[in-house]
């Protein structure tokens, strides 16, 4: 009996397909950033830049390419390939007043038409134009290397420091962020074989010009940015007001917290003390901050042992971080002040898992890194986006907003010369949406 009831139920279950002519994109949420970027006058700013022309009178305009290539990143796309996701979005295609999509492949030439020197006349304005119009000052700024690793023979893919892929050909870029706004200032492409702190002095020199004469309050950087160059570089910069710096625990940071006896209590298994050090290479002392925290009481703690002393018994017990910073304040809030820095990372994490940085790679260097500044400003566009359209108090990642906001069902209407977007939205979600058109509506980017 129960077999039979089972048939049944299959049967009952039996269905038909049929088909609809009407143009429908699963991506209508998408309208929402390009009326952002209608308000901001993006296409204005593009005709600004230098972009490289198409070779033919058929060729795809350098503004669609753009912004076709950042939709297709909103809409899910880690690769060049799944650039096609757009390709053949009719709707899409009317929302955008594209006369075609472009393929894949002809973003690709796009960017292969990038040099060395493209990329400075293009960016350079790109991001003044962008952080220029912000009506925000004081930045805090924190700069961070991190590695993508190849599988290929991209130029300037290198054998270098991989921890996740050792002996893998990689790149290892440098990226500087903004902590209050959560925006990418600065992206410079490097080979595989860089270390951290290869050629700082011109990626600030240059970051600094981007932000358009923007002051950076506060800079904080991880041990890797830790030497002499840096440090005198960082204040003799008027651009630059203080740093933090955690110290590479050479043999005399650790000799020197050893013998730092004086520590304060600020809570279970948490002490800091400071002290000043003057490395034989320096030519004046300077600040240091140390913590320790307790293994027993925090066993997650960050930190690192003291590697000379680890068969003395008090050194062991411990984990210790140590600061190099011209800062006054307590040494409590300066810990506290690089421990946001973490945030840093998770937005590295974010530009790889959501938005591709990893993998959206061209055989040629420039194209490479022409393609992820673009990366890097589609991701500023979403950061703006949520601050003042979503404007919530928690911030959502993209591939959230994806389901949220932007996997909408809809298709286009005419009323009479009036195109329409119709929208397949259930009854207690219209409102929502309809308060997200109207902000954007009136969203002024100079007052930001």
């Amino acid at each position: 009996m129960e077999e039979i009831a089972v048939s049944k139920t299959y049967l009952n279950l039996d269905l038909k397909i049929d088909f609809t002519d009407k143009e429908i994109t699963p991506w209508s949420g998408i309208i929402l950033m390009k009326k952002m970027l209608d308000r901001m006058d993006f296409e204005a700013a593009l005709d600004q830049l230098p972009l490289p022309a198409p070779g033919s009178n058929r060729g795809y305009s350098p503004h669609q390419l753009i912004q076709q290539f950042m939709t297709s990143i909103w809409c899910g796309a880690n690769k060049f390939e799944h650039c096609e996701v757009t390709r053949h979005d009719a709707a899409m295609k009317q929302c955008w007043g594209f006369k075609q999509m472009a393929g894949s492949k002809a973003i690709q030439r796009f960017f292969n038409k990038h040099t060395l020197a493209t990329n400075q006349q293009i960016f350079t304005p790109l991001y003044q134009w962008f952080f220029g119009n912000l009506q925000y000052d004081n930045y805090t700024l924190d700069v961070d290397s991190t590695i993508l690793t190849r599988y290929g023979g991209q130029q300037g893919s290198k054998k270098g420091y991989n921890p996740l892929k050792p002996g893998r050909n990689s790149h290892h870029p440098l990226i500087a962020f903004i902590e209050e706004t959560k925006m990418v200032a600065n992206f410079w492409l490097r080979s595989g074989d860089s270390y951290t702190s290869n050629n700082f002095q011109g990626f600030l020199a240059d970051t600094i010009e981007k932000l358009n004469g923007k002051k950076i309050g506060l800079f904080r950087a991880d041990s890797g940015f830790y030497g002499k160059e840096v440090f005198e570089y960082l204040e003799q910069s008027p651009q630059v007001g203080n740093y933090i710096i955690a110290a590479r625990q050479y043999k005399p940071i650790q000799q020197k917290l050893a013998a730092q006896h004086l520590w304060v209590k600020v809570t279970a298994g948490i002490e800091v003390a400071e002290s000043t050090y003057q490395s034989p290479l320096w030519d004046q002392p300077r600040r240091l901050v140390m913590v320790r925290q307790q293994v027993s009481e925090r066993p997650c703690a960050t930190g690192k042992t003291l590697k000379l002393f680890e068969d003395e018994g008090i050194y062991k017990n411990y984990r210790y971080s140590c600061f190099v910073t011209d800062l006054t304040l307590p040494a409590l809030q300066v810990w506290n002040l690089y421990r946001q820095r973490a945030n840093c990372e998770n937005r590295i994490k974010e530009l790889k898992y959501d938005f591709g940085a990893d993998s959206f790679n061209l055989k040629n260097f420039d194209a490479t890194e022409a393609a992820l500044n673009w990366v890097m400003m589609a991701y500023n566009f979403i950061s703006l986006f949520r601050q003042v359209v979503l404007n919530t108090q928690v911030e959502q990642r993209l591939k959230t907003l994806r389901y949220k906001v932007f996997a909408i069902g809809g298709y286009m209407v005419k009323n009479g010369s009036q195109k329409i977007l119709k929208l397949s939205l259930a009854m207690k979600r219209r409102e929502w949406f309809t308060g997200l058109w109207n902000c954007n509506k009136t969203f002024d980017l100079t007052k930001t």
